[in-house]
């Protein structure tokens, strides 16, 4: 019987063909994914460790902390205590480090790198006048205040050479500098597309902290010192503020936190990985379906002269594992090559990967192999087992049996049965508010696989209520393929239900994803009155100055910050925003329910209703409220309003928080601006020379503002589009494999046709529209369950996002289902020029 299963592969290889494209896609999404989070996580792993080299001790400190008694700590690790641990015994050398935000202008003005990963830090060389952590190509380290030394890509990038001045934004306004080197890293922000700028270390000690402290450092030790033991006598030294372990520990813990993160990423990869085989499964079914009926004679004959039941079944298994062998192979080797393509494409994006060999592990290799394996043996199990049970001499009798009346009567039941029970779960779950997503779940895939079952029997009211129309339009070639895809119900129900499942998810992401989307632009619309608002690029706090440069720019009719703070009602803390009462009503819209937020002018208090609620306060109301300065004060209520994102529960005056700082820097995320006239390419330009042409600080328009909170919506859309591209994909190819696979089967028929007439373009339309018919069958079921699974998680999710209405977006829809169709008519591109081009004598001869 293996000579039988092999010598069948050998005779239908090409009716094999998409099944071993379906696996192979699978197996490949799979493996690329192992390989490349392995290959990612090693070198990640690898340059960590290797930021440790000769590093026995590292201390970072916590920053300036406010003990039980109301005193702060130093905001960092003072140079005294540096000089005290360097007079350890064990000790070679100490250095000391600070960071922050650095951005460097190119020859426009504009931002080199990534805002979020653009950094500065100090040059802290120990030994012979050189810091270990850098190897410089070209210069020195910064030794002066107007030096700067940078990574060799962002000097790249900008066209430095050695002795140029180039223009640095950290959080302030931007400086001139004098570049003295150029140097390499192996630093993960760097890596990740950001810029490193060092900076003499007293320089980047006052931008960044305070001039004679660092935030961390580096202890190596002298030859023949223990680390464990340079780690028990460090310890006392910083303090109970800073926390100090040695390299190796350090090291350790952070190749743990990426595997955990490379494993979170895995998991993400790896389900899109499952669903893509999921689907192939349905192409598969079909695939040994659809052989085992064209064979239904020969398989009869072998039962005729002696083959068991269980040797025709081993049969058909026997072939779908040797497909699943050879499928795994091929895709083990596609999935490497998509890896390796992965880690180039990151480089190109301007993320570079750190150098390090391909991880391929065993574990890899055998994962792949035998998800290609159980996946085909599987889907190819059912066509088996019910062909192990046709008798010979039925079997003989005819080529295609129908399935019998009692098999249809009970799947059509179970399959009724799954869809009202999952569909009742998922609207119980909506009824339960955020509380039901895991019973939206459960019920989503039981609905599913019921849709599934009960696919064969939808399938004839679709392609009925289609048919006048297909025949009105396209004629006898319209009829003869509504009668086609109706045929073969279970075909038929089976090809659809691959394209139902993709299009499930993706109706479901996008419904879900615009409707979030348009809640979020509503929100912005509706609260942010200003024409301009002004960020760091890196997410950072705008330095104070902003404000009065803002203010003096020409057409400017108000500005107010939004300031962030905190203060403390009895042991509860609770977060402020600080703006300027003065224009605030140009600039945020704020739907005060009582009160008037002209109080706030007055060093009054505005409160969300929320809140206000909550704590029992109204207008007139008082609190007491413990500042970051430790002070308390009496604070009355002004107003109150409806709660919002883009202010903190409680509002108050900018001046107010400022006052009680305690000496820290504010905390300014967002500047608002109007201005006269309104958005205008001129204003614009006013607000960046009022900033100093800074390239770290970003003006944004109404446009841009609503882009940078729901921006991320359509981001992660088109993320989740891009990972079930490999599942519609592999549904493709199940409509490709059906028509193929039905038009060899039809030979006879399609020859017939030919000869009374039927010319080869309504042949080619025939089996487009059977196509086409299929497709938008599938489509329609998908766009249905998608639509209806986003309304039941929008249910546990709206009281989370102020104004949260399902929004059904139409366009999108109408889009998905032409594309539908263009589906179904490039997936018969080659069945239909192969059912053209049929010789009609040799087809009618065809048995």
């Amino acid at each position: 019987m293996f000579r039988t299963a092999l010598r069948n592969i050998l005779a239908h290889k090409a009716r094999l063909l998409m099944t071993v494209l379906a696996v192979m896609l699978g197996v490949a999404f799979v493996s690329g994914t192992l390989v490349f989070t392995d290959t990612l996580g090693k070198a990640l792993s690898g340059q960590s460790a290797k930021s440790y080299d000769g590093v026995a001790v590292s201390v970072t400190s916590y920053g300036s902390v406010r003990d039980e008694n109301g005193k702060k700590s130093e905001p960092g690790i003072s140079q005294k205590t540096v000089d005290k641990v360097a007079a350890l015994q064990g000790v070679d050398a100490v250095s000391g480090r600070v960071s922050g935000f650095a951005g460097v202008a190119d020859a426009k003005g504009k931002l080199i790198g990534n805002g979020w990963a653009n950094q500065g830090s100090n040059y802290a060389p120990v030994k012979a006048g050189k810091d270990p952590r850098y190897d410089f190509t070209e210069g020195t380290g910064p030794t002066a205040a107007g030096q700067i030394a940078l990574d060799k890509d962002t000097a790249a990038k900008g066209d430095y050479k050695v002795g140029d001045k180039v223009r640095v934004a950290t959080n302030g306004p931007v400086k001139e500098y004098t570049l003295s080197g150029v140097f390499t890293t192996e630093d993960g922000q760097v890596n990740a597309g950001g810029s490193l700028v060092l900076f003499d270390t007293q320089v980047a000690q006052k931008l960044y902290l305070k001039p004679g402290y660092y935030s961390e450092l580096s202890v190596s030790a002298k030859p023949g010192a223990d680390a464990d033991t340079l780690l028990s006598e460090v310890k006392p030294l910083v303090g109970e503020h800073a926390t100090a372990e040695t390299g190796a520990a350090l090291a350790d813990r952070n190749a743990k936190d990426i595997e955990e993160g490379m494993s979170g990423m895995n998991q993400v990869l790896l389900a899109f990985a499952f669903i893509a085989l999921f689907v192939g499964v349905f192409l598969i079914y079909n695939t040994f379906t659809m052989l085992v009926a064209q064979r239904t004679k020969e398989l009869a004959l072998l039962r005729a002269v002696g083959a068991s039941r269980r040797q025709v079944k081993r049969s058909v298994l026997t072939e779908a594992f040797l497909v699943g062998v050879i499928s795994s192979a091929i895709g083990l080797v596609a999935g490497i090559g998509l890896a390796v393509g992965l880690r180039a494409a990151m480089g190109s994006f301007g993320a570079k990967i750190p150098a390090g060999p391909l991880v391929i592990a065993p574990t890899t290799i055998v994962t792949a192999v035998l998800i290609g394996i159980v996946v085909t043996m599987l889907a190819a199990w059912l066509p088996a087992r019910r062909t192990a049970k046709i008798a010979p001499v039925a079997a003989m009798g005819s080529a295609h049996l129908p399935a019998s009346a009692k098999s249809l009567v009970l799947r059509n039941s179970i399959g009724a049965v799954l869809t009202l029970l999952g569909l009742a779960a998922v609207a119980a779950g909506a009824a339960q508010g955020s509380d039901g997503r895991m019973t939206i779940g459960a019920g989503a895939f039981f609905a599913l696989i019921g849709v599934i079952i009960l696919i064969p029997m939808l399938s004839r009211p679709f392609i009925a209520a289609i048919r006048p129309l297909l025949q009105r339009v396209f004629g006898v070639a319209g009829k003869l393929a509504a009668q086609n895809a109706v045929r073969n119900p279970r075909r038929t129900g089976v090809t659809a239900a691959s394209l139902a499942i993709g299009l499930t998810l993706v109706t479901g992401l996008t419904v879900l994803g615009v409707t979030v989307g348009t809640a979020v632009d509503k929100m912005t619309t509706d609260v942010v009155k200003a024409d301009y608002m002004v960020t760091m690029a890196s997410g950072d706090s705008l330095d104070k100055s902003v404000l009065p440069a803002l203010e003096k720019a020409p057409g400017v009719q108000a500005v107010s910050p939004q300031q962030s703070g905190y203060f403390r009602i009895g042991e509860t803390y609770h977060s402020a925003s600080g703006v300027n009462p003065k224009g605030l009503d140009q600039l945020l819209k704020l739907d005060v329910v009582s009160g008037s937020l002209s109080s706030l002018g007055e060093g009054k208090v505005a409160v969300d209703e929320k809140t206000a609620k909550k704590a029992g306060i109204g207008v007139g109301g008082t609190f007491k409220a413990r500042f970051d300065d430790d002070r308390t004060a009496t604070l009355t209520v002004g107003a109150v309003y409806k709660a919002n994102e883009f202010v903190s529960p409680y509002v108050m005056d900018a001046a107010l928080l400022d006052r009680h700082s305690g000496g820290e820097k504010a905390d300014i995320r967002q500047v608002f601006v109007k201005t006269a006239g309104g958005e205008s390419a001129a204003n614009e330009q006013h607000l960046i020379d009022a900033l100093g042409n800074n390239p770290a600080v970003s003006v944004q328009d109404q446009t841009d503002i609503r882009n940078t909170f729901g921006g991320i919506i359509n981001l992660m859309l088109n993320i989740m589009y891009g990972l079930l591209g490999m599942a519609l994909l592999i549904a493709i190819l199940g409509v490709v494999n059906t028509l193929a696979m039905s038009v060899f089967e039809r030979q006879q028929e399609i020859g017939m046709l030919r000869a009374i007439g039927l010319d080869r373009s309504r042949v080619k339309n025939m089996i487009r529209l059977e196509a086409v018919a299929i497709s938008l069958f599938g489509a329609v079921l998908g766009v249905g369950l998608g639509t209806f699974l986003a309304w039941a998680i929008g249910q546990t999710i709206k009281t989370q996002i102020p104004g949260y209405e399902l929004v059904v977006p139409f366009g999108r829809i109408g889009v998905f289902l032409l594309l539908a169709a263009l589906v179904g008519v490039l997936a018969a591109m080659w069945p239909a020029r192969s059912a053209a081009r049929l010789n009609m004598l040799t087809a009618i001869k065809t048995e």
